[in-house]
């Protein structure tokens, strides 16, 4: 059985990692194989596969930071994480400053839109599935970052309305592919005129029934977290049996999304990020 990775070569990893994510953020190539046979040398006889785990480990302790992560390196929650998240800490606390505007240009990026034909048959994919991981408890570790970059992006207007395009255009293209031309046109976009309504988008099902749906849309992967309020959280509870959230995400690249329905209970894990306090 392998050893867990030492304090040194968590260190060594993490620094590889951010390496390979400023290059990222930058636009600039670079090769994620030339990185791991790189540190192969570096390491404690780890192989290809246990390095490639352990950044998406990284991934994953980013994305509990708020921090955008390797778009590659889909996140793995099950590491050791007292450790890492202290050393990421750590490495932050040193070099914030050299990452901070990266961060917020990433939270701030709304890419070009593509002027090409939209082939909404290859876009759609299925989603994720909701992880259980029991996690150790542990002591409270400092945030270098007081910005959640992961929710900043999640809340740019702009490319919130571009994702919330997309789907609109897929709920008519849908419907139209059917033939329900009538129900097609009464699509509407809820959020330009009501953004406190709980979802985006009112479509229609093929028999007619309204289809709540809230659009959520990230320049990254898949398993990006979501940022939701208590009151949508609500509208979901009271409307699950019409309520749909789809997932647009790798937008600065090839979009793409998932649908899934039902309350927010029922196809995510809900973490407290804030709290409001009375006197």
């Amino acid at each position: 059985m392998p050893k867990d990775w030492s304090e040194q070569e968590v260190e060594i990893a993490i620094a590889d990692y951010f390496h390979m994510l400023k290059e990222e953020l930058n636009g600039r190539p670079y090769n994620k194989s030339f990185h791991r046979k790189r540190l192969i040398q570096l390491l404690n006889k780890r192989t290809e596969s246990s390095i490639e785990f352990k950044h998406q480990n990284i991934s994953a302790a980013l994305a509990n930071f708020g921090i955008p992560f390797i778009r590659g390196y889909k996140p793995r929650r099950n590491y050791q994480k007292s450790m890492l998240d202290y050393k990421i800490s750590e490495f932050l606390q040193k070099n914030l400053l050299e990452f901070e505007i990266d961060f917020e240009q990433f939270a701030d990026l709304v890419p070009e839109i593509v002027k090409s034909k939209t082939n909404f048959e290859s876009m759609q994919v299925t989603p994720p599935k909701m992880e259980v991981v029991a996690e150790p408890k542990y002591s409270y570790i400092s945030r270098p970052n007081k910005i959640n970059y992961l929710q900043r992006e999640q809340q740019n207007q702009e490319l919130g309305n571009r994702g919330e395009s997309l789907i609109m255009q897929y709920e008519k293209w849908k419907l139209n592919k059917l033939g329900l031309y009538n129900l097609s046109e009464r699509v509407e976009l809820i959020s330009a005129y009501n953004d406190g309504a709980g979802f985006d988008i009112l479509s229609l099902n093929p028999n007619g029934t309204d289809k709540y749906i809230e659009v959520k849309t990230t320049k990254l992967a898949k398993e990006t977290p979501i940022f939701f309020t208590t009151n949508e959280y609500k509208f979901s509870k009271e409307n699950q049996d019409k309520y749909h959230l789809y997932r647009v995400f790798d937008f600065a690249k090839s979009p793409r999304f998932f649908s899934v329905k039902g309350d927010f209970d029922s196809f995510c894990r809900k973490e407290p990020v804030q709290f409001k306090g009375w006197f």
